[in-house]
């Protein structure tokens, strides 16, 4: 199985408005009230097919609109079929974050059709979960990890599952979840109907396809290297013993800023670096408990924590639309996390401007990198005082209207210091926000 068979779904291609499609009237009256009329290409190219009933791969990125492109079937099809005490779709995402997401986007327009949603994930009370289950549920909403616990413990039956939705498949593959993930699947019934979202399709998410979707629809919607080259992208060598205070210059700046680093102890360091330097910031990775994931992730959309440190995997859960800076602290591991990493910004059709600053050792890896990405950029050095780099502090001020988005690899080796502990500045971040 390969994309080669997909068919390519173009900007500009989706030309239907959401009335059209025969969606149920809540859904059309909660969609327009938001202002949300014509659909994304990955969404006009999916929801017709799933409304038929046909199985759907598809290789969408985040910022695509792939929720609203499997939800919105599921929503419609659920609704017409009889309700009962068992789940009827289920909808499998890789991270709490990304399911917290999906639910908080699909659960108003459940509610409006007299659908019940329970989110299910590592990190929350097992209570409300079990009463649920209980008590009825149509869809659910889950990571694989806690419904398999709740299905060994009988209290999470699938045999009645008539659609699942795989989304983020092969961040499913990076994070080792395909085994549990082929355990859920083995225990909805045959011919449920089964959607894929992917943004790439290695060897085992490849095996899931072809053991589990049959004769399955497919779309293809590159959106992370269709952001990537309508960015304007500039490489820059910096000095080493300048970059905290180059992207903190960057980051102490109106609008929403997202930091990558590449470990937890890193991200704590430079949310204390950033804050020693007067710039609101907060760590977001693993190590904090789910309580201090939700407060300083949801700070961070409403705007009242500017500036994000985040790691790879926990940054996979953030859907903001309007995030205006990102700064990559340490470099990606190779073009496709480039592309991930990309994707949190410059999102539906934004322009952009990426920005990354190397070291004179790492320039030959930064650049082949960029060039499997599919861009082709020359370094050039500059310094914290240099007009090139005030000039584009300046620029990035400018993001209300056309949202800039800037991502900065810092590719320098990380002096070691001794920072607070992840818990200690979640706390100091939290503090500060509520």
């Amino acid at each position: 199985m390969s994309w080669e068979q997909a068919e390519e779904v173009k900007e500009g291609s989706a030309t239907t408005a959401f009335a059209d499609y025969g969606l149920p009237t809540p859904i059309v009256t909660a969609l327009s009230g938001k202002g949300i009329e014509t659909p994304f290409p990955i969404q006009a190219a999916t929801i017709p097919d799933a409304l038929a009933g046909k199985d759907i791969l598809a290789r969408a990125q985040t910022g695509s609109g792939k929720t609203l492109g499997f939800g919105l079937p599921m929503l419609a099809r659920l609704d017409q079929g009889e309700r009962g005490r068992h789940p009827r779709g289920v909808i499998l995402a890789p991270t709490r974050e990304l399911a917290v997401q999906v639910a908080d986007e699909l659960a108003p327009m459940a509610a409006n059709l007299g659908l019940r949603m329970v989110l299910v994930a590592g990190g929350m009370g097992f209570g409300p979960q079990l009463k649920a289950f209980r008590k009825g549920v149509d869809i659910v909403v889950a990571t694989p990890g806690r419904l398999i616990d709740l299905m060994e413990q009988g209290e999470a039956d699938l045999s009645h599952v008539e659609m699942l939705v795989l989304d983020e498949a092969d961040h499913m593959s990076d994070l080792g979840f395909l085994p549990a993930v082929t355990q859920v699947m083995e225990s909805v019934k045959e011919d449920a109907q089964k959607l894929l979202f992917s943004a790439t399709l290695d060897d085992a998410v490849s095996r899931i396809v072809k053991k589990f979707l049959h004769n399955p629809v497919t779309h293809q919607v590159d959106e992370n290297r269709a952001s990537v080259t309508t960015m304007t992208h500039v490489v820059w060598h910096v000095e080493t013993r300048e970059k905290v205070q180059i992207a903190a210059k960057l980051a102490h700046r109106p609008g929403r800023t997202l930091v990558f680093v590449r470990t937890q102890r890193g991200a704590d360091r430079i949310a204390q670096d950033f804050q020693e330097s007067g710039v609101l910031a907060a760590a977001l990775h693993g190590g904090l408990t789910q309580g201090q994931r939700v407060r300083t992730l949801n700070a961070f959309k409403n705007s009242t924590l500017p500036v994000l440190i985040a790691t790879d995997v926990a940054a996979r859960g953030i859907h903001v639309d309007d995030v205006s800076l990102v700064l990559q602290y340490d470099p990606p591991a190779n073009e496709k996390d480039y592309l991930h990493r990309a994707g949190r910004t410059a999102r539906a059709g934004r322009d952009g401007l990426v920005a990354s600053l190397v070291q004179q050792s790492q320039r030959r890896s930064v650049q082949r990198m960029m060039r499997m990405a599919g861009l082709d950029v020359e370094p050039r050095r500059v310094r914290l005082d240099d007009e090139e780099l005030l000039e584009f502090a300046a620029s990035a001020r400018v993001a209300s209207e056309a949202v800039a988005a800037v991502i900065v690899v810092v590719v320098a080796a990380v002096a070691e210091a001794t920072v607070a502990t992840a818990a200690d500045v979640a706390a100091v971040a939290t503090k500060n926000v509520e």
